[in-house]
């Protein structure tokens, strides 16, 4: 007997007696990992890539002989395969890397600085990390595959080699040219303020991704390891993951600052990113500000709203919930502890003693680029040298240059003006024997920082826009650890810009607008100066805080989520919809499905007494259409289900009672609930019935004055005026203000009704005001209960409606009969083998059990059942009514 695994594609297949032979296609070789292979929907985007080379995928081994073929992956690598792993995408591999002069053979070492190195050190030694990212040197495609086995083997790191070319266009053309300078509130208002948008470059940014997307899943358990991608170089590769596995286990962490929507806006690629964003489970930013920008734009962009849920900020995104999470990262406290006590380390100390004597010293490490406000920084120490004459000679600023990440105009104007206010303070203020600035413009060793910043009285970030920075944060524990301090009276003063990352987290920094100089020589001055038993408890509150929300609780609080954000993935249906980078994934119970013309057609042929309910905007008749009323079509259509003997058919709407009955005036036979279910009535020829007898409505007197008041505050907002109630619109209205201005109305209203028979509601863009005891539920109750009372129960009950407000004839209708998950249900208020058509309108979430894609389908399908009706009216339409007393 021969057993034959299919792993890969296969060529041609020879057959020689009882010898099979395989002729497998060349793909290259990659060690032993894992090759999965995955239909790529994306391939298909219209704006075409760049030509990129196939990313190489290994060859498993197959056995010769006849029997059961062995697995791809070799037995020491099939225990890693079970486990839960933690896959760590960037942009770079946490790696440093030189070539030997001699041998010309690379050798590797681990960054131990890198953030995504340290990050490990919050879980235990058992859990297993892989690194997927590029190198920070150029490997030649002869090397590469022994390069990538080593990696893997040894550092458990998987490189993505880019060509040269796409590498360039892709980092340095538009992740540094474009994309940076964007998300730092840098607007290209021309040529030489940032760079214009390039679509060959966002070519290159697609392509890279998708080279990264590929070796993620060489390399991934899809649905059991989980996947963290960092920074804004990746932010459309969970669109390329999601579309692999729709049930992949993914979280993104955005490092930089996001921009506010009138600036993010501008990007010509806007949609794209924000959807390949909302492709992941989870996306975490290190401020409420990045978060709320992000958030603005999503609503702006995509009108998606959001919500708190137990603390947790959650985006509804086609049946899923992407949950945002806000947490600035942290330090590794022993790293920097350890490098402290460094023999090497405590020599810089005493000479950084020795050479200041008697001076007190102020820090600041920065990169050299226009962000960090360096040279704010120096006019602000030259205001304070100039006002404060007593400060001169004793005071130092001890300003550290770190080698800048990008190149352009922009970075050599920030340089040269560095040096010119440099020099022009040192010549006023300065000396033989005294700089009132040293700048230090050279690649400075770890252990000299952490000697400059153990010393350092104050430390100074006056950066303009900076996402994190993590500066203030590690002085602070090199103060606590400072070789020549006292133990019990560590101090640290901070003077950190509002425009940080890290501020919000600071609350005994003393904040400052780095534009505005004479504050910001201010704050020196005060920090300076302070008493030392308010030095102490302002440095004892940030150790404390900095000192547990370190590195490792940042990761394991992250991953955390994840694992929370992700955890239903099995418990629901998912598809695939849209193409290219407009993919994203439908999530939905796994009973939801479309609902089918035959199936609904045979049970209503099948049946004796129906009842089918119908909302009108948005099912009948499009949203988007400008003609409201009802066409010939839905006009024949009605008319020929009312005729049907079998039949009782109404329209649900929240529309008021005049408009209905003036619409569907040729509809004699149809029923009609208006208002939500205030007002109803059986038939066109009988009187309209109130839902709520005796209903008290004179909390409108109450509930007016106060949507009123916000009508007024809230440009573009309205309010409709019904008999039973109040609504108050905000479509119109700016986004983020009428949302926000619809939750304060909602607390509002249901302040000052609280004793009122009187319910407050939040809708999409509305708010409204309605008695006690109204809703479309009620009245899907009230006409199968009539049916029951009369003895005609349903053994068809058809709902169909789109918005929230259905969702209650839904879920009216599943409890009457509790068993409706499946199409034949027996219930002994209904009657036997009663069956249910619950659907909503769009796949989205519901109570419902089908959808139908749009009200062209709802009409095509009602036109289906009318076609199946018996054409002989009902010769009595009135014997049918049932009062609301006679119902309860």
């Amino acid at each position: 007997m021969i057993y034959v695994q299919f792993l890969i594609p296969i060529d041609a297949l020879c057959f020689h007696g009882n010898d099979v032979w395989f002729c497998y296609k060349k793909i290259g070789v990659l060690g032993d990992m894992a090759s999965k292979s995955y239909a790529n929907i994306l391939d298909l985007d219209p704006d075409k890539l760049l030509d990129i080379p196939q990313t190489p995928r290994s060859l498993p081994r197959v056995m010769t002989i006849p029997g059961i073929i062995a697995d791809s992956n070799n037995d020491s690598n099939s225990d890693k395969t079970c486990r839960e792993r933690k896959i760590i995408v960037a942009n770079m591999l946490p790696l440093h890397i030189q070539r030997d002069p001699d041998t010309l053979k690379l050798t590797f070492t681990f960054d131990e600085d890198s953030l995504l190195w340290q990050l490990k050190d919050g879980f235990s030694p058992e859990t297993e990390f892989i690194y997927i990212g590029s190198l920070k040197v150029e490997v030649d495609a002869t090397e590469q595959e022994e390069v990538a086995q080593k990696l893997l083997d040894e550092y458990n790191c998987v490189p993505t080699f880019l060509p040269h070319d796409l590498q360039k266009k892709y980092y340095a053309g538009f992740c540094k040219h474009q994309l940076w300078p964007l998300f730092h509130y840098m607007l290209p208002m021309c040529p030489d303020h940032a760079d214009r948008f390039d679509r060959v470059l966002w070519k290159a940014y697609v392509s890279a991704n998708k080279i990264f997307a590929d070796k993620v899943m060489e390399v991934a358990n899809p649905e059991d390891d989980y996947i963290w991608v960092h920074d804004y170089h990746l932010m459309i590769l969970p669109t390329f993951l999601r579309n692999r596995c729709n049930r992949i286990k993914l979280g993104f962490f955005l490092h930089s600052p996001f921009p506010s929507s009138e600036i993010y806006r501008t990007l010509p690629v806007r949609d794209e990113i924000l959807k390949g964003l909302l492709n992941c489970d989870l996306i975490g930013f290190h401020t409420f500000d990045y978060a709320r920008h992000f958030l603005s734009c999503c609503s702006r962009m995509m009108g998606l709203d959001y919500e708190s849920k137990r603390g947790h900020i959650g985006l509804d995104y086609f049946g899923r919930t992407v949950y945002i999470k806000i947490l600035p990262v942290g330090v590794h406290m022993g790293r920097l502890e350890s490098v402290l006590n460094l023999p090497i380390t405590l020599r810089k100390v005493k000479e950084i003693a020795e050479r200041f004597k008697g001076k007190k010293l102020i820090v600041g490490v920065d990169d050299m680029d226009i962000f960090k406000g360096i040279s704010l920084k120096l006019l602000a120490f030259e205001y304070l040298l100039q006002i404060h004459v007593s400060l001169r000679g004793k005071l130092v600023l001890i300003q550290i240059v770190n080698p800048a990440r990008s190149t352009g105009k922009d970075v050599q104007e920030a340089k040269r003006e560095t040096y010119l206010i440099i020099n022009r303070i040192n010549e006023a203020y300065g000396s033989p024997e005294y700089s009132p600035v040293v700048l230090i413009d050279r690649p400075v060793a770890r252990y000299e920082k952490s000697a400059y910043y153990s010393m350092a009285d104050c430390c100074i970030v006056n950066a303009v826009r900076d996402g994190m920075n993590l500066v203030p944060y590690k002085y602070i524990v090199c103060r606590q650890n400072s070789p020549i301090s006292d133990e019990n009276a560590r101090t640290s003063m901070l003077v950190v810009s509002e425009f940080v990352g890290c501020s919000p987290s600071l609350s005994g920094a003393i904040r400052v607008n780095p534009w505005d100089i004479e504050s910001v020589a201010v704050a020196l001055n005060s920090a300076i100066v302070m008493k030392e038993s308010e030095k102490q408890l302002r440095h004892l509150k940030h150790y404390k805080y900095v000192s547990s929300h370190n590195v490792g609780y940042w990761a394991r609080s992250f991953l955390q989520d994840l694992k929370r954000a992700s955890k239903d993935h099995d418990n629901k249906r998912c598809w695939g919809i849209g193409f290219g980078l407009g993919f994203r994934v439908m999530s939905m119970s796994p009973g939801f499905r479309k609902l089918s013309p035959d199936a609904i057609v045979s049970a209503y042929k099948r049946s004796n007494k129906r009842a089918i309910f119908l909302d009108y905007d948005g099912t009948l008749v499009a949203h988007s259409s400008i003609v409201k009323t009802p066409s010939a079509e839905v006009i024949r259509i009605l008319n020929a289900l009312c005729n049907d003997p079998k039949n009782t058919v109404f329209i649900v709407s929240g529309r008021g009672k005049d408009t209905l009955s003036d619409w569907l005036a040729p509809c004699e036979q149809l029923g009609l609930a208006a208002e939500h279910g205030y007002f109803m009535r059986w038939g066109g020829s009988l009187e309209w019935e109130c839902g709520v007898v005796g209903g008290d409505l004179e909390w409108k007197e109450i509930a007016e004055p106060v949507m009123e008041l916000y009508r007024e505050s809230t440009d573009g907002s309205m309010i409709e005026v019904k008999e039973s109630g109040l609504v108050w619109h905000h479509q119109d209205a700016d986004p983020d203000f009428g949302s926000c201005q619809a939750k304060e109305l909602l607390v509002h209203l249901e302040n000052v009704l609280a004793n009122e028979p009187a319910l407050v509601k939040r809708g999409r863009h509305i708010v409204e005001v309605k008695p006690q005891g109204v809703s479309k539920g009620l009245v899907a109750e009230k006409v199968v209960c009539g049916m029951i009372e009369k003895g005609e129960a349903p053994d068809f009950v058809c709902c169909i409606g789109d918005d929230r407000s259905d969702e209650d004839m839904f879920e009216s209708i599943m409890n009457m009969i509790p068993n409706s998950n499946t199409n034949t249900n027996t219930n002994s208020r209904c009657g036997e083998g009663v069956e249910i058509f619950a659907c909503t309108v769009g796949r989205k979430p519901s109570k419902a059990k089908y959808y139908l894609d749009d009200t062209v389908d709802v009409v095509r399908l009602l036109s289906g059942l009318a076609n199946a009706s018996d054409p002989k009216p009902s010769s009595n339409p009135a014997s049918f009514q049932v009062t609301f007393d006679a119902v309860f």
